[in-house]
């Protein structure tokens, strides 16, 4: 099939509405098919397209090395050609790309997917995936990052908002002394005891339980826990905290909320994140949380390695983004598709 490259796509005469018919390429118009240079760089590999002028080589190089978006693109067509091979029809936008369920094709299905290309050296903006995840959802798809590696080797990655659901808790009853010991805190006898039923602290020896900074800053803002008249207020102590932990602000709006929800946040050290969050119950934990501020980049290796650890220990992978009051929980998960 013969084709013309007007220098933003590639154009074929009225029989090339069959390629849109039988198999979803393209935009049909009234003179033909605009074909994206993606596709038609796939259709030329596959011998179905003839571009005047240029063989797959020569069209190639000239995308790459565009002023605009060569830096992009050959990624962009990785993962075009990846999914157009796995049976799914795939198209330009409304993100990098759209893909039909299996089986359908535009103007007889529904698309599925919004596709975002990175490389595995990008980093990830979090109020710019935010955006792109409320769009898809609104759109009522599902929202996918391809990363291509410098292997060109692909990952994708299932986004979307998780919205956790309260659990009943049971209040305290009466108000804990607690002695602070550096940037914990220690609680003694009946105290030490009540606290530690609801998943609180850890055991230092029978008569002793110690609190970490995010407990005990939760349980000085609930009026739980009291110091000694004695000691430091709730003011210096966080200062105190927070000089050896600058990430303390964001753990505690976290700690707070999920603690709020009826969840049970324990530290996630070993886990390399903030938090291993109970829900269900106290026996297994079920996610993996990390605050993150609002406007934060982290870099999708990064992100690769934690959902690896998530789903080594079969938890949920979620990234906890402050915004103002509000906190915005994103769920990143491995798929194949």
């Amino acid at each position: 099939m013969k084709a013309i490259f007007d220098g933003t796509s590639i154009r074929t005469g009225p029989d090339g509405i069959s390629l849109y018919e039988q198999s979803g390429y393209g935009r049909p118009g009234e003179s033909g098919l605009a074909l994206s240079v993606e596709e038609s760089l796939y259709l030329i590999q596959r011998g179905k397209l003839d571009v005047e002028g240029y063989d797959f080589d020569s069209l190639l190089m000239q995308s790459v090395n565009h002023p605009e978006t060569g830096a992009n693109f050959l990624r962009s067509f990785i993962v075009y050609r990846d999914i157009r091979e796995r049976g799914y029809v795939i198209q330009p936008g409304p993100h990098d790309f759209r893909v039909f369920r299996r089986g359908q094709r535009p103007g007889k299905g529904t698309s599925q997917y919004l596709i975002r290309v990175l490389s595995e050296r990008d980093l990830v903006s979090f109020p710019v995936l935010i955006r792109e995840v409320a769009t898809a959802e609104h759109m009522r798809k599902n929202f996918i990052l391809a990363v291509v590696d410098d292997e060109e080797e692909l990952t994708h990655y299932d986004i979307r908002f998780h919205r956790p659901k309260a659990r009943d808790f049971t209040a305290f009853e009466s108000e804990v002394v607690a002695v602070p010991a550096g940037s914990s805190a220690m609680v003694f006898g009946e105290g030490a005891i009540m606290l530690e039923k609801q998943w609180f602290g850890t055991r230092l020896d029978q008569d002793r339980l110690i609190l970490s900074p995010p407990e005990v800053l939760y349980l000085l803002d609930q009026g739980t826990l009291t110091f000694p008249e004695t000691t430091i207020d709730r003011s210096t102590y966080f200062a105190s905290a927070l000089s050896l932990d600058d990430e303390l602000k964001e753990k505690l709006t976290v700690y707070s909320r999920l603690r709020s929800l009826g969840y049970t946040p324990r530290t996630g050290y070993k886990f390399g994140h903030h938090f291993r969050v109970y829900t269900e119950s106290n026996t297994h934990s079920e996610m993996l949380v990390h605050a993150i501020s609002e406007g934060a980049e982290i870099p999708i290796s990064t992100i690769s390695r934690s959902v690896r650890m998530a789903h080594s220990v079969k938890k949920k992978m979620l990234f906890a983004c402050i915004q103002n009051e509000e906190i915005v929980y994103i769920e990143f998960a491995r798929i194949k598709l």
